[in-house]
């Protein structure tokens, strides 16, 4: 009777908080239809090749269904790859090629080695199927000199054997090693994801205890304004949230050891801003939620799927009608930013636009929090 009761009890409990309910069977649900549309997009991925001075034969024999050829005049492959974002460059001296590779993303990388090596293939097999054709001629012709032998003189030609195309390759890494790993690429993704959740997570939560236990409404009724209110959690959040970032970003640099092409204070400043996003954030969302639980039940609304939309599946092989999804996620932006710094060693100055964004993400955050106050908390 006594676990009948409990069970009655946690029932009607669940079935009264409707936004629970709908969190829970709802959200499961979106996540999965956003995944299924995430992964119908087109995976036919196409590594941008810029050649140089290459024998035509060679170019004719590359695979042109996973890469794009361009061919280039200039025979500089750093400065073509840093003007173009080509993601090789393919030189050729004598029987010599030189490969020179972005390696900013190592799917690609992977998909003009592969290719190259069955282009070189496929010369080799129709070399000697040339050969085997031009054997053939020589028997029959020699057969007939035979025959003509036994009634005189006759020239017995000599086989002709094509030259066989034999290149030595040699690979340059614009970015990284040969050494460089897909976690390489992802760790700029998941150093600003993991700031921006726990920063988002902590905020909410900690403001969300504040309303719960009756302190935020004390100091409502007192003659301090909303936007004191506000500057003051954030300033007082803000503080963990440096602090957390410092560690974040100084963990991956001594432990993981990843290779930073860019500035490092440009990193800090990038995942700052997306700190402070994240911070306006969680402020904002713990106005719609009444216990702790139900804020994190809009960790699957609010911050998962912005990990999609980072650089994980490349943005513009997305669906036309999910590509506009992805400008309006501050990851996205933040994630950008973050890996041009890192991986190509890009200046802040190029993401320039990305730091404006996230700028804006903030102020607006900030904005909706000062409404939500008047409306939710009576100010």
């Amino acid at each position: 009777m006594r676990i009948e009761a409990l069970i009655n009890r946690i029932l009607k409990e669940m079935l009264r908080d409707k936004r629970t309910l709908a969190l829970m069977f709802i959200a499961p649900l979106f996540i999965m239809t956003l995944i299924f549309f995430l992964f119908q997009s087109n995976t036919d991925t196409k590594a941008d090749l810029a050649v140089h001075a290459v024998d035509s034969a060679l170019t004719k024999a590359i695979d042109t269904k996973h890469v794009r050829l361009h061919q280039v005049k200039n025979d500089q492959p750093i400065a073509l790859i840093k003007a173009h974002d080509y993601a090789g460059v393919l030189t050729q001296d004598g029987d010599k090629l030189t490969l020179t590779l972005a390696n900013a993303d190592q799917g690609k990388s992977a998909i003009l080695k592969q290719t190259l090596q069955a282009a070189s293939i496929k010369l080799k097999m129709q070399a000697a199927a040339t050969a085997l054709k031009i054997q053939a001629t020589t028997l029959q012709k020699l057969a007939t000199a035979l025959k003509q032998a036994t009634h005189g003189a006759a020239q017995i030609p000599e086989p002709h054997q094509p030259k066989t195309p034999s290149y030595t390759l040699t690979t340059h890494y614009r970015y990284g090693s040969a050494d460089s790993t897909y976690f390489d690429t992802l760790l700029p993704i998941l150093m600003g994801f993991i700031v921006f959740f726990f920063v988002f997570l902590i905020s909410g939560i900690a403001l969300l205890r504040e309303r719960t236990t009756g302190t935020l409404y004390r100091l409502l009724a007192t003659p301090v304004r909303r936007g004191e209110i506000i500057s003051g959690y954030l300033l007082g959040y803000g503080i963990f949230a440096i602090i957390q970032t410092l560690l974040i970003v100084g963990y991956s640099l001594i432990v993981f050891k990843i290779q930073i092409l860019g500035s490092i204070p440009a990193i800090f400043l990038i995942n700052l801003l997306l700190a402070f996003t994240a911070l306006a954030l969680g402020l904002l969302i713990s106005t719609f939620a009444n216990t702790e639980f139900q804020m994190l039940q809009f960790i699957p609304i609010v911050v998962i799927p912005q990990i999609f939309f980072t650089g994980l599946i490349p943005i513009d092989h997305m669906l036309g009608w999910l590509q506009p999804i992805a400008h309006i996620m501050p990851l996205y932006y933040g994630a950008n930013a973050l890996t041009g710094i890192i991986t190509k060693g890009q200046s802040l100055a190029v993401f320039y636009p990305d730091v404006v964004a996230l700028l804006g993400f903030f102020l607006l955050f900030l904005g909706l929090n000062l409404l939500t106050m008047r409306k939710y908390r009576q100010v």
